[in-house]
């Protein structure tokens, strides 16, 4: 099931936006086939439900530092759609596994390459994380409070949707071209590359009179009283997103304050507007407030812990997350009204598919015995 059903794609193992990458391919219905390294970053034992982002995918167990194991994987990608790494540049070169040697191997291959600054450039070899790819993307210095240092967005913006996901997008994209063509290519995803192209609305607005670079004044980054968080008497938080006036007016309406402020847009009154909603807010719980406004046009909610955005009945009514022996996950994203791949498949241990692997590819019972006495693979034990 899913749109990219008879796609197979290869995943060297990684960490962060490689998996979460090739995760999205698998949801979508591509059979991915994880190598991952003996004694890898996979969960174990009674953990492996847990490692979501290897959801729907085979494991194969590979030492990449053995001929045997790299033969494996030539062999692999003789039948396979596309490739995905996360590795520093050089890395896959070095194990006879660069674009020169795969594509020469299987001329339609795609070949996804992740990293944080590109491939090229004075960065290029440098180690980095999340934080510092969005920090020179100019994505980290105005998220944040006037005053007050940026806010760092987990790793939302370089890894997952500067990252895993542009490579996601990337590679599909590219297996399309490869379709008419009959030809492969390098996607060279950067994390670097990814993080400024989600801020392009706001390297746009930053050109003009509509945005400050002073952070925290502006009307998408908390300097608007109408687009802000705000606590409620219980200590937790209802989230404000009235932007349009009509769906303001209904907001300090139902709040209670509709005939105490001034103009919507009179940014120098923003301060002292704030704190009277705040002031407001504090007079009931969260849930006494969601229940003013859940059935109304006010563009504001309740802030969900993880735990609690499951049971939330929107979230409930469209299965956003599905439940399986007791561990719950979001639902594949987007959907299809033809193809549509349901519930993600479970996470396997490492090794779980290696001798089923082996032997799609041809490998003699008696070369599967030498692979694994010699470690160049590993199998767990049926």
């Amino acid at each position: 099931m899913g749109p990219l059903s008879g796609i197979r794609i290869v995943e060297i193992a990684g960490i962060g936006p490689g998996p979460f990458a090739a995760m999205l391919l698998a949801d979508m219905g591509a059979e991915v086939i994880r190598v991952e390294r003996p004694g890898g970053n996979m969960f174990s034992g009674d953990l492996t439900d847990l490692d979501l982002l290897n959801r729907g995918k085979r494991c194969l167990c590979a030492d990449l530092k053995t001929e045997g194991g790299i033969d494996v994987v030539k062999r692999l990608l003789k039948s396979a759609d596309a490739v995905l790494e996360g590795f520093r540049p050089g890395v896959m070169e070095k194990l006879g596994l660069g674009p020169d040697e795969c594509l020469a191997l299987n001329e339609k291959l795609v070949i996804g390459r992740m990293t944080g600054w590109g491939r090229e450039g004075p960065l290029a070899m440098r180690a980095g994380h999340d934080i510092n790819y969005i920090a020179v993307a100019g994505a980290l210095h105005p998220i944040g409070r006037a005053g007050e240092k940026p806010v760092i967005p987990l790793n939302l913006v370089g890894d997952f949707g500067g990252g895993g996901m542009l490579l996601a997008y990337g590679m599909v994209c590219a297996l399309l071209e490869a379709r008419i063509s009959g030809k492969g290519q390098v996607v060279d995803a950067a994390m670097v590359d990814g993080a400024a192209l989600l801020m392009t609305s706001i390297f746009s607005a930053s050109q003009t009179d509509f945005w400050s670079e002073e952070r925290g004044t502006n009307m998408l980054d908390s300097g608007a009283p109408f687009y802000e968080v705000y606590e409620t008497s219980d200590g937790k938080y209802m989230a404000v997103g009235a932007i349009e006036s009509q769906f303001y007016q209904v907001f300090v309406e139902r709040l209670g304050i509709g005939d105490q402020l001034p103009n919507q847009y009179d940014v120098e009154q923003w301060p002292a507007m704030k704190e009277q909603i705040q002031a407001a807010f504090m007079a009931k719980t969260r849930d006494q407030w969601t229940a003013i406004f859940e059935d109304s046009d006010a563009c504001v909610t309740p802030v969900l812990a993880m735990r609690e955005a499951k049971d939330h009945p929107h979230n409930r009514a469209r299965a956003s997350f599905v439940e399986r022996n007791g561990i719950w996950q979001p639902r594949t994203a987007p959907r299809f009204s033809r193809t549509d791949g349901g519930e993600p498949g479970s996470a396997v241990p490492i090794g779980y598919d290696t001798r089923s692997i082996l032997a799609e590819l041809n490998y003699t019972e008696s070369e599967q015995r030498d692979l694994l006495a010699a470690a160049a693979v590993v199998a767990i034990e049926e």
